[in-house]
C-alpha cells in the first residue's frame, strides 16, 4: 500500500522545495538572483515510432515502439553558463569555464535538479528536464525519421552538429550550427544532455505508450544527443548513454522543458 500518491523523486522534491526557499531567503539569494530568459518553442504533441529504425545502433535502442506525447515547450538552446550563474550565483561545479554563451557543462543530474528548483522559485514557472521520449521526439523534429537532429544525411551533419569531426573536439557557443525543423539547436552534439529518465537497457520492451517516464527503479540517469568529442554514431537521435546522477563530467549539460499546460 502506498503511503503517498507520488514516487520517491516527487516526495524528495516536496521536501526539498520548502527547505530551499528557506535557505534562499536566509541567505538573500531570492532577492539577488536574476531570472534568466529561457527561450522555448512549442512542440505539438503526437504519436511517433520511438527507437532506432536504421541499420545500426545499440541493442538498447530497440525495439521501435509507438509513443504518444502531450504538447510541451522545450528550450531552443542548451542552458548556458551565464544562465546557470544567474540562478545559482556561484561558479561552475567543475570550474570548466568556457564563456557566457557556451552550454554549461560539468554539472551532475543532481546539480541540475537543484538549479531547476531554484529557477522555478524565481520564475514562478514549472521547468523540468524532458523525458527521454520528449527529448527524442523534439530532436527528430516532431518524430520524423531523422537519424540526426535536423538531417537524415550524414554528409550534411557538419551543418547541424558540433562533434569530434566538425568542431575538432571543442565546445562552441550555443546556436552556432543550423537548427532542426522545429528551430531547436544543438540536439546533436555540442554538450551531452541530461534527461529525466532513469536508464534501463530493456525499457523499450515494456514502455507504456502514453507519456512514458522511464524505469522507476534504475540508479543511473540517461544522457542524450552526444557531445563535442563524440563520433558521428553517438550524435544520432536514438543513441542512449547514461551516468550516475552524482557524476560531474565536462561536456555534460542540459536543456529545459516547460509544460504547455
Amino acid at each position: 500500500m502506498k503511503l503517498f500518491n507520488c514516487d520517491k523523486q516527487q516526495f524528495e522534491q516536496i521536501l526539498l522545495v520548502p527547505l530551499l526557499v528557506f535557505f534562499m531567503v536566509l541567505t538573500g539569494r531570492v532577492s539577488s538572483a536574476a531570472v534568466p530568459e529561457i527561450k522555448t518553442v512549442l512542440v505539438a504533441g503526437g504519436c511517433f515510432s520511438m527507437g532506432n529504425p536504421f541499420e545500426y545502433g545499440g541493442y538498447d535502442e530497440k525495439p521501435v515502439h509507438e509513443v504518444c506525447l502531450d504538447d510541451f515547450r522545450i528550450g531552443v538552446f542548451e542552458v548556458t553558463e551565464i544562465q546557470w550563474k544567474d540562478v545559482m550565483g556561484t561558479e561552475l561545479p567543475l570550474q570548466a569555464v568556457h564563456g557566457a554563451d557556451y552550454p554549461v557543462t560539468g554539472v551532475s543530474w543532481n546539480d541540475v535538479r537543484t538549479f531547476i528548483s531554484r529557477l522555478n522559485i524565481l520564475s514562478g514557472l514549472k521547468y523540468r528536464l524532458p523525458t527521454e521520449a520528449e527529448w527524442e521526439y523534439a530532436a527528430r523534429s516532431g518524430g520524423k525519421q531523422h537519424k540526426f537532429s535536423g538531417t537524415n544525411d550524414e554528409e550534411k551533419l557538419d551543418n547541424f552538429a558540433c562533434g569530434k569531426l566538425s568542431c575538432a573536439g571543442s565546445l562552441v557557443p550555443v546556436g552556432q550550427k543550423l537548427p532542426n525543423d522545429l528551430g531547436i539547436y544543438d540536439m546533436s552534439g555540442n554538450a551531452w544532455e541530461w534527461v529525466q529518465d532513469r536508464y534501463d537497457p530493456q525499457y523499450y520492451r515494456q514502455s507504456p505508450k502514453k507519456n512514458p517516464q522511464g524505469d522507476p527503479f534504475g540508479l543511473n540517469r540517461v544522457l542524450r544527443g552526444g557531445g563535442y568529442e563524440s563520433v558521428n554514431g553517438q550524435l544520432r537521435t536514438t543513441y542512449r548513454e547514461y551516468l550516475s546522477p552524482s557524476v560531474r563530467k565536462d561536456g555534460v549539460g542540459f536543456r529545459l522543458l516547460l509544460s504547455a499546460k
